[in-house]
């Protein structure tokens, strides 16, 4: 059971909640992929379009704040390839992936394949160089002191090179003997970012994690049934991945915020990874997983219902992704709104307390990211402010006056 505690108001996270990527404008894509621009030259181009979104984000009415990520190509960033005994490998041999998980099968459905990968060479360890701490520095540089706390960073998944992997795959036998070992020395890589990140003023973070949702997704796990090479079964690599985090997670000092984002997957053509509800993993995801609050997606009925939000403990908060970021048709405000109510009514039934106390625990968020790879969804840079301002007035309109 978790031991994570919290001030139920404490900020973040905040009511008015977006996912990190937004959108990229066209002259920083053109710059980076038709021009073939040099970092050096990138530099101007990515302060103004940073400059510009964080604008952006404080006229909409937001608090959480993110550049974007846009010194990033994809929502992952440059954390893994920069760590000792990890090395990026491009177009790699499709042979070390499991077909079965979600976003590889859906490259391969597509006629894809991986650009790049990341595979474990060596003893994991981290540098002691951080490539994420400049993202945090710039957003302070252009923003007042009392809204460093607010700065969001979002972080790649502990897991994210090792469920695409084949058993066997994500480390060379003669470097881990088995998956405890690799994952420690991984929670020892995200303890030391963690803390530079801390020392650098960052308190709210956010991992970004599409693999706890796929063990919701029935198509995955019958392929991992059928997997003879798999030596765990899938509870128990979930019960791995738990594990993971918290040991993650479990040195941050008590005023960092820490969050994960679950959803379904973004790709070419806002298509999605994988479909199935929180049903499945609830009990573990919200009891044994060490987060203050859970990002999930809830724009359509491939994330199932609100069910099983019944288990969320009193002390833990969730975002409702019930705002599309895939398409700009806008969503029906007020039907949010009783959307909201009734995720409510369903906590406060779960765990004995009034819609609202539940409310309190509550935020309201598009559920994923607009660009999770850098061209972004099938929605414009208006159409997703447009979004943005209706998340806002969502929650304005149940939480008034709240953040």
């Amino acid at each position: 059971m978790s031991t994570m505690s919290f001030p139920l108001h404490r900020n973040p996270p905040f009511r008015a909640e977006h996912l990190g990527s937004l959108k990229r404008p066209q002259y920083l894509l053109d710059a980076r992929y038709k021009e073939g621009k040099s970092a050096q030259e990138l530099n101007p181009l990515e302060d103004k379009a940073i400059n510009d979104i964080v604008q952006a984000q404080l006229d909409l009415g937001f608090h959480g704040i993110s550049d974007g990520e846009y010194r990033r190509h994809m929502f992952w960033g440059t954390f893994w390839p920069t760590l000792e005994g990890m090395e990026e490998v491009q177009n790699p041999p499709i042979e070390t992936f499991r077909l079965y998980v979600p976003d590889i099968a859906a490259f391969m459905e597509t006629g894809h394949k991986p650009g790049e990968s990341v595979y474990c060479t060596g003893k994991i360890k981290h540098t002691g160089e951080s490539t994420y701490i400049r993202q945090v520095e710039y957003l302070k540089s252009i923003l007042p002191q009392e809204k460093w706390g607010d700065i969001k960073l979002t972080m790649a998944a502990p897991n994210w090179y090792h469920l695409r992997y084949v058993d066997g795959k994500a480390f060379p036998k003669d470097v881990y003997k088995n998956d405890k070992e690799y994952f420690a020395d991984v929670a020892k890589a995200y303890q030391a970012e963690l803390d530079i990140l801390y020392k650098a003023g960052l308190r709210n973070v956010q991992f970004d994690d599409p693999n706890l949702a796929y063990f919701c997704s029935e198509k995955m796990l019958e392929g991992w049934k059928k997997d003879p090479n798999n030596t765990v079964t899938a509870d128990e690599l979930l019960d791995l991945y738990i594990e993971l985090y918290n040991d993650c997670t479990r040195m941050i000092p008590a005023d960092m915020h820490v969050g994960v984002h679950l959803c379904r997957g973004n790709f070419v053509n806002s298509r999605h990874f994988s479909e199935g509800g929180y049903d499945r993993i609830a009990t573990k995801l919200f009891t044994q997983l060490d987060m203050h609050t859970y990002y999930l997606e809830y724009d359509t009925p491939r994330a199932g219902g609100f069910e099983p939000l019944a288990h969320l403990p009193k002390n833990k908060n969730v975002i409702l992704g019930v705002v599309t970021s895939k398409f700009p048709e806008l969503e029906d405000k007020e039907k949010m709104k009783e959307r909201i109510y009734q995720a409510a009514d369903i906590m406060a039934k779960g765990q004995g307390e009034s819609r609202e106390e539940s409310l309190k625990r509550l935020g309201v968020s598009p559920q994923c990211g607009f660009a999770s790879h850098a061209e972004g969804n099938l929605i414009d840079i208006e159409g997703m402010k447009k979004k943005l301002a209706l998340v806002r007035q969502i929650a304005d309109g149940v939480w008034p006056g709240e953040p």
